[in-house]
């Protein structure tokens, strides 16, 4: 196997090169998952082929608001941002920077997301949304 000097080369090169270690790379892999498959199947284990499934989450509301710039938010998961960070350094609160709820149709609508996540029922009363609000 010869060495390359790849800084060297022109795009069309780097590419050709890259298209023929995929190529190989794709034979290599196929051929020692058939191997594999075979080993299994002489083991008496069965392997299922499913496609990987994609991970969902449901939207999170934001729970904690900038007040110096609105349209910055944390929904109060993973690290703080670093707005909040420098003003929980100068002395502020968290709860400072709450989101108050609005009406009680944001209830009702984190009542549904809370049901399609737990499966639990949600009494009747949050349900019923005031038509007047």
């Amino acid at each position: 196997m010869e060495p390359h000097d790849f800084e060297s080369m022109s795009m069309d090169e780097l590419w050709s090169i890259h298209v023929s270690v995929a190529s190989v790379l794709t034979r290599k892999i196929s051929a020692e998952k058939a191997l594999l498959d075979e080993r299994l199947s002489q083991l008496g284990v069965s392997v299922l082929h499913h496609p990987a499934r994609k991970m969902t989450s449901t939207p999170l509301f934001p729970k904690y608001r900038n007040p110096a710039e609105p349209s910055e938010t944390w929904a109060g998961r993973g690290r703080h941002p670093r707005w909040l960070i420098a003003q929980l350094r100068s002395g502020r609160q968290l709860d400072e920077f709450r989101i108050q709820p609005s009406s009680d149709r944001g209830a009702a609508l984190r009542d549904v997301l809370t049901l399609m996540n737990n499966s639990q029922s949600i009494p009747r009363e949050r349900w019923l949304i005031d038509s007047e609000g």
